[in-house]
């Protein structure tokens, strides 16, 4: 009897020692195909010091096109100065541009606002002959171009306007307006910003 249960526990302790070499190969073992590691999401960029770049005083050169979407190639040109300041730490900043041509002159106001959750930024202008902000175009930057967009309507039709920052450096910058009346198929640029930075001019930020 005895040399019976010494072989019955000699069998228990065998299947004992199977199972754990068997759990401890599954803990170790990677994982198949049908179990692949999710990938793990990148952190939201922090764009609110995107346009840090531009506070101080610039010599601005503008071209503009007259009559938008109306087939015309009547461009002027006008030169001035833009005072970039800035607020909120660098979470918005407001925009004093002031232009002369020989077939006019502009006065305009930007302020640009940095929204936390949607890590966008809004670009609201005001002329001074209007007095009151436009429709916001709303974008972002990405590898050093700042894309913005939205729809209004001009001359009785809606239309989409896209403004962009590009060319980017510490002493210079080119921004541009377009409009589509096609629903972003084609674009007309209207108005091109070419700015220099003044070296010698300080403002308070």
């Amino acid at each position: 009897m005895k040399g019976i249960e010494a072989a019955q526990s000699a069998c228990v302790l065998c299947t004992l020692l199977a199972i754990a070499s068997a759990l401890a190969f599954a803990q170790t073992a990677p994982a198949t195909s049908g179990q692949a590691a999710q990938p793990i999401p990148s952190a939201p960029r922090d764009g609110q010091h995107d346009f840090d770049f531009e506070i101080g005083t610039w010599k601005t050169h503008l071209r503009r096109l007259v009559h938008p979407l109306a087939g015309s190639t009547h461009w002027v040109e006008l030169q001035g100065t833009s005072v970039v300041r800035k607020i909120w730490n660098g979470r918005a900043n407001l925009v004093e541009l002031e232009v002369d041509g020989p077939e006019g002159h502009i006065e305009g106001l930007s302020l640009r606002l940095y929204n936390p959750q949607s890590q966008q930024w809004s670009l609201n202008f005001a002329n001074s002959k209007v007095g009151t902000l436009g429709q916001p175009t709303i974008g972002e930057f990405k590898n050093g171009r700042g894309e913005f967009f939205d729809q209004e309507i001009y001359n009785g039709r809606m239309i989409l306007v896209r403004n962009v920052w590009s060319d980017i450096t510490s002493d210079s910058g080119r921004f541009e307006q377009a409009f589509s009346d096609d629903g972003g198929k084609t674009w007309e640029v209207n108005w091109i910003a070419v700015d220099t930075r003044v070296k010698d001019g300080s403002v308070s930020k």
